[in-house]
């Protein structure tokens, strides 16, 4: 299976019932609309909730997801601050049939150049398979070091790059230390910016309500040829009214793809208190998609 097919990753959200365990039904048909518009396939990243879910359970979500087979690729979060942990995890996964794996920055710690080249590196010579590297300074309190990436770059698992940090600048930035890497958007609404910067694709939390929808989003970007930006801009940033996935878990439940909006503890249902703006989002994507369908 050839990863670079694929510009759209879904950062899957982890559905749970109400008595807060594992819907595995709705998780199915989750994988299932992501499988069917020909979007890799994200779990357990942030979206879905990792690092709020205990290791059995993590095991459960992806072996299911395993078990279906899916058409599309499958890549999985690695991510915490216990070195040791990580490897561990990371020598689990490589004996299931998953293709890539999604290494963030450590969290808490905020290791500078040397820290993190040594982090990083540990876990791409624990794995055999492709690796992208994520830098996300809003959750983990630390950016990743451009300097490290460059160290890193010709290492043989290093495949990618995901940037969140939210500015294209440091994006044009990491794309230069990936030494011809892959560097992909982790902003939703900032896809169009990046794709003209380099991107090659994006990492997404909307693609979970609009799988389809988003494919098409991130197919004219990088053909250069969308032209909705406000549309976009605005349905993305709804996603983030509160903490994600609690917006985007709020509208797969209103929309009848999972069964509940409940989240894992810290995190809570309960704080999505504005609820417009997501379903005014919904209706305008879908209408944008209908008219252009």
């Amino acid at each position: 299976m050839n990863l670079n097919d694929y510009s759209l990753w879904t950062a899957v959200v982890t559905p749970l019932l109400d008595n807060g365990t594992l819907d595995l039904e709705s998780l199915t048909k989750v994988v299932q609309d992501q499988d069917a518009a020909g979007n890799g396939l994200l779990i357990l990243g942030s979206t879905g909730e990792a690092l709020n879910l205990n290791l059995q359970t993590r095991k459960q979500i992806i072996e299911h997801v395993v078990k279906m087979k899916p058409k599309s690729p499958i890549m999985v979060g690695v991510g915490g601050n216990l070195l040791d942990e990580q490897k561990e995890w990371i020598q689990y996964l490589e004996g299931l049939n998953v293709h890539a794996y999604l290494l963030v920055t450590p969290h808490y710690a905020k290791p500078g150049p040397v820290g993190q080249y040594e982090w990083f590196g540990a876990l791409m010579d624990t794995a055999t398979r492709p690796c992208m590297l994520y830098n996300v300074p809003g959750r983990t309190a630390v950016a990743m070091s451009t300097e490290a990436v460059k160290r890193l770059n010709t290492h043989k698992n290093f495949w990618a790059i995901k940037e969140a940090s939210g500015s294209v600048e440091k994006f044009k930035e990491y794309l230069a230390a990936a030494g011809g890497k892959k560097v992909f958007c982790g902003d939703d609404g900032l896809m169009p910016e990046f794709a003209q910067a380099g991107s090659a694709g994006l990492v997404s939390v909307a693609s979970n309500a609009w799988p389809k929808e988003t494919h098409l989003y991130v197919e004219q970007c990088l053909k250069k040829t969308f032209n909705a930006k406000d549309l976009w801009t605005s349905a993305a940033n709804s996603l983030f009214v509160v903490s994600n996935p609690v917006p985007v878990k709020y509208l797969m439940h209103e929309q009848g793809v999972i069964k509940t909006a409940r989240m894992m503890a810290p995190l809570s249902h309960e704080d999505m208190t504005s609820t417009e703006v997501v379903l005014k989002a919904d209706q305008d994507v879908k209408r944008w998609y209908k008219e252009i369908m």
